[in-house]
């Protein structure tokens, strides 16, 4: 879908028991190009399941919220969004809070917090806006690839605290906050490729360790700066039924910035895959400041 990150696979009906061969190859494209998409992919919440557990153990829904799940699974993190328009119907672009606006924030990998956060997420499309709710994804293997040499021999060596932090606004979901903290290299080395990756994200890491508060925030904001820029990212159009498998390990992603203010819905269910302990480049090994394992 763009020369850096992104791809759309055909041919695969997700409903029937793959082989091992098209696992395999859904498998290489993912290291590929970080995310891949499907279409039309009419699946049950068992179908979902099913083909996560082809690309490894299935998590929870999540450690915090929803842990009972959905449809009696407790892997399923089911996420609605209803958004009722305000009277101007002016939209989001009208916004007055700094929130609201300020997009970059939204960025995030999942469930960094966790010591291990979870190796890929798998997301469903129930139901989708007749426009807007897109979601974008970038490689941050190619931001970390555009610094330069002497930007990442300094990064390679440094670890920041991610924590946790309540979210609302989800139909039903008030926000919920736990002292869940993990600890992990600012880049980590992916186990399956060996590339190296930017592991930071402005939604769950507060800081850098062993950095003034000053000098954190300004390293934070220029690996930002690279990894949320135009040429490292892909902008996913949902459709019902589409499909989006992105590598946790090599990805961070926003979810849908316009949907204030205007009346839709949207309804999309998430399984998540077990994951390891992210390890720097110089051989550090992330570790749970509170809390445990997941999944």
């Amino acid at each position: 879908m763009t020369t850096v990150v992104g791809a759309e696979v055909v041919g695969a009906d997700l409903s029937a028991p793959l082989d091992t061969a098209t696992v395999a190859e859904i498998r290489a494209a993912l290291l590929r190009w970080k995310v891949v998409f499907f279409r039309d992919q009419r699946l049950t919440p068992e179908q979902q399941l099913e083909f996560g557990r082809r690309f490894g153990a299935v998590t929870p829904a999540h450690p915090v919220v929803a842990p009972d799940g959905a449809h009696g699974h407790r892997e399923i993190l089911r996420l609605e969004h209803e958004v009722a328009a305000p009277p101007s119907g002016s939209g989001n672009l009208n916004a007055s809070t700094s929130e609201s606006l300020d997009l970059t924030r939204r960025w995030h990998t999942d469930l960094t917090f966790l010591p291990n956060p979870p190796m890929a997420s798998i997301l469903r499309a129930i139901t989708v806006p007749p426009y807007g709710g897109d979601t974008m994804f970038s490689n941050v293997v190619a931001a970390y690839e555009a610094l330069s040499p002497p930007v990442r021999r300094l990064v390679d060596g440094l670890q920041a605290v991610h924590r946790w932090r309540g979210f609302s606004g989800d139909a039903g979901r008030p926000a919920v906050e736990s002292p869940r903290t993990a600890v992990h290299p600012v880049v980590r080395v992916h186990p399956e490729t060996g590339e190296r990756a930017l592991f930071v994200n402005p939604y769950f890491t507060t800081h850098i360790a062993g950095l003034s508060n000053h000098e954190s925030q300004e390293i934070l904001n220029l690996l930002y700066h690279v990894a949320f820029r135009p040429d490292c990212t892909v902008r996913f159009r949902w459709e019902p039924h589409s499909v989006a498998f992105w590598d946790n390990r090599a990805t961070a992603h926003v979810g849908p910035v316009d949907l204030e203010g205007w009346q839709v819905d949207r309804v999309v269910e998430r399984i998540t895959l077990v994951g390891d302990l992210p390890v720097g480049p110089d051989g550090f090994v992330s570790r749970a400041l509170s809390g445990e394992l997941f999944g």
